[in-house]
């Protein structure tokens, strides 16, 4: 897996100057048009300003903004021993130096995603739908592909490729704008060089619109082929493909998405909740329904059997020849059994201490929790209709 990994690491530098390129670019074109003739390397110093902000907000709060944004909390391992059991065990097959941080978002709709630049600063995210519905061995399959794309610096990959998108669109929008409503420099030099002007403005014209599209492709285009290595890996660590091709059957059928998913955060979940249609230039993720063929075809555990798989429903390959020699063949074991790693009592009583609840106990026997943002001075049992005053403090 590692000449896969490294051979991603390649690809990815070449997509990034690329997008980098489509950046700087758009910047001198953009310096060209609002600024007049000279204006170019203003514009370039601009989208160089632009992407270096990006790139302090992505070094120094990432993470945390990513995470915030999907509203998920800090789970310690008392709050639900079972899921740091299954964090811990794909951890330890991946090779990772500690296992990743555990968040929790109180979402119904089932889905996890990994945020972290490095594997010693990563963490995983699952919603709480996602610890009711899936069993054990679905959870583990869910989890190792996670832990896969920490192992092989997917994660960070992506987000930077991100920041890069970011900027490219912030450029795009202010170089748009400056057609529509600005760029009176522009019009006051173009009697003194008409035919210079025209080709500048015919680059900007199509760079504000091309540039967006052109590096979303490319985004889009290197994410798909991770998540085929990373459901390759996870088939790997569990050894039993079966346990992610349900878990992803269950996420895709199910009924809602997550709350939390955004334009920045869908692309990170190991379904995208956003994306309209299986296939398509702008489709972050292989189609499930692929995935989970390539999965059940397979005949063991190991990456071969992946390999043999997607060569039978895709052709081509997806897994490096010197990768393949070197992984042992590994057999299919018996599923373990297990339902959920949680109730959804159990996940409710966990939403309610990470969330500070109050509770109040009514004379019914009800018990009536009440969130820290509640405004309200009163609240009302849902069994018997007794209304109780609201403590604050």
């Amino acid at each position: 897996m590692w000449e896969q990994i490294r051979s991603n690491r390649w690809r990815s530098n070449v997509l990034v100057a690329a997008m980098a390129a489509v950046l700087a670019s758009l910047g001198y074109v953009a310096g060209e048009w609002a600024l007049g003739g000279g204006g170019g390397p203003v514009g370039l110093l601009f989208g160089l300003a632009v992407l270096g902000v990006q790139l302090a907000v992505y070094a120094t709060a990432g993470e945390a903004i990513v995470l915030r944004s999907a509203g998920a909390r800090p789970l310690a391992r008392e709050d639900s021993p079972r899921l740091w059991n299954v964090v811990e065990e794909m951890a330890i097959a991946a090779g990772l130096p500690r296992p990743p941080r555990v968040y929790l978002i109180d979402d119904p709709a089932p889905n996890a995603f990994a945020v972290g630049r490095r594997p010693e600063e990563a963490a995983i995210a699952v919603t709480t739908g996602l610890m009711i519905r899936l069993n054990r061995d679905e959870l583990q399959g869910v989890v190792g592909h996670e832990v896969a794309h920490i192992g092989n610096r997917d994660v960070q990959f992506m987000t930077l490729a991100a920041v890069l998108l970011g900027s490219v669109v912030i450029l795009s929008d202010v170089l748009w704008r400056s057609m529509r409503y600005g760029g009176r420099s522009w019009r006051r030099s173009r009697s003194r060089d008409g035919t210079g002007h025209a080709i500048v403005a015919v680059a900007a014209l199509v760079l504000a619109v091309l540039a967006p599209l052109l590096v979303r492709i490319l985004y889009f285009a290197t994410s798909r082929r991770r998540e085929y290595l990373a459901d390759a890996s996870a088939a790997q660590f569990t050894r039993y493909p079966e346990g992610l091709a349900s878990a992803l059957e269950k996420i895709a059928q199910a009924p809602a998405r997550p709350v939390a998913a955004n334009a920045v955060t869908a692309s990170m979940f190991i379904v995208n909740p956003l994306q309209a249609g299986d296939r398509g230039l702008f489709a972050t993720h292989p189609p499930t329904s692929e995935r989970i063929r390539i999965l059940r075809g397979m005949a063991g555990a190991g990456l071969a059997d992946y390999e043999a798989a997607y060569r039978r429903l895709r052709g081509g390959r997806v897994i490096g020849p010197r990768s393949l020699a070197s992984a042992g063949a590994l057999r299919i074991r018996p599923p373990s059994e297990e339902g959920p790693v949680a109730t959804r009592a159990q996940v409710r009583e966990i939403v309610h201490r990470l969330g500070d609840y109050r509770t109040i106990r009514c004379p019914c026997g009800a018990t009536v929790s009440v969130p820290q943002p509640y405004e309200r001075e009163e609240v009302r049992c849902i069994r018997c209709g007794a209304v109780h005053r609201v403590v604050r403090g």
